[in-house]
């Protein structure tokens, strides 16, 4: 099952326009079907029409996830591969981990496969994976360590202030919400959060900016929801940006990649000593259409 809330940005849509929305590989013909069999449930009640949404609304879905994300016919790019690691270009609508997940699908092309850190469903990007025990250790610590760094690419809408700057703040997560809540300073519940980023391109007459970011502390939705209270939303972040702006834009997807990775070791890493000073990056800086 799967189970989603419908946020602002949808307030007033059909039913078969949010999930084609939020399942753009799911076939229409599937929807009818689950509609007919009465496999949605809106706010806990079953339904078989194609009815309107209104926020807050509960849908629950009980589709497979393979027909929800086209899994089966779903091609992972590998960016780079050797004897210990690989690393994925994960798309969007895929979890890294779970059932029918990035994982489960690259475990059958391997005997040995875990992934070393975690990015959102709906955030595109590179995975580091881990094809034995030894480098899943090895790397694990790295992470723990801040001995790698991962960058992501991000597409905001705002002025920008400074061309360079770190961010500190506090964050509470709400879980029966899924929402975050960013404070300047310490509150019960609230723990520190640390992140930096670097102007890479700007268009000062659309207010539109491409960011460099790098996480210093890993927390959910971080960078979504710091970035948009500094007033810098992530175009087509549809939790913490701005409906009015995603619609200027014509983007329903967050504008966020993991896009680099740099292996900054400064203790000894045994087999994996040869990854010390090497980046792995997409090729093809992404968002760049939008400036």
């Amino acid at each position: 099952m799967k189970t989603l809330t419908v946020e602002k940005k949808d307030e007033g849509k059909k039913l078969i326009t949010f999930l084609s929305n939020e399942f753009p590989s799911l076939n229409i013909n599937y929807i009818y079907k689950a509609l007919r069999k009465k496999d949605v449930k809106i706010n806990g009640k079953r339904i078989n029409q194609n009815v309107v949404l209104h926020f807050s609304d509960i849908v629950d879905l009980y589709i497979s996830d393979d027909i929800l994300y086209g899994i089966k016919k779903m091609t992972i790019p590998i960016i780079y591969e050797d004897d210990n690691i690989v690393v994925f270009n994960k798309p969007y609508n895929l979890e890294v981990t779970g059932e029918n997940s990035l994982t489960s699908i690259m475990k059958e092309n391997y005997t040995f496969l875990e992934p070393c850190h975690r990015i959102d469903r709906n955030t595109l990007g590179l995975v580091l994976f881990a094809k034995n025990s030894e480098s899943l250790s090895i790397l694990l610590n790295k992470f723990k360590r801040n001995e790698i760094e991962k960058h992501y690419v991000t597409c905001v809408y705002g002025n920008i202030l400074k061309r360079k700057d770190t961010i500190y703040s506090y964050l509470f997560k709400d879980n029966k919400k899924a929402l975050v809540y960013i404070s300047e300073t310490k509150k019960k519940g609230y723990v520190p959060i640390k992140t930096s980023y670097t102007v890479l391109k700007e268009n000062k007459e659309k207010k539109v900016s491409l960011l460099d970011v790098t996480l210093h502390t890993g927390r959910t939705h971080q960078i979504r929801a710091q970035l948009a209270h500094i007033g810098l939303p992530i175009i087509g972040d549809g939790k913490y940006g701005s409906y009015e702006i995603n619609k200027r834009f014509n983007v329903s997807t967050q504008l966020l990649c993991s896009y680099k990775l740099k292996f900054d070791f400064k203790s000894d890493s045994g087999i994996l000593n040869y990854l010390s000073s090497v980046q792995i990056s997409l090729r093809d800086l992404p968002f760049e259409n939008i400036i």
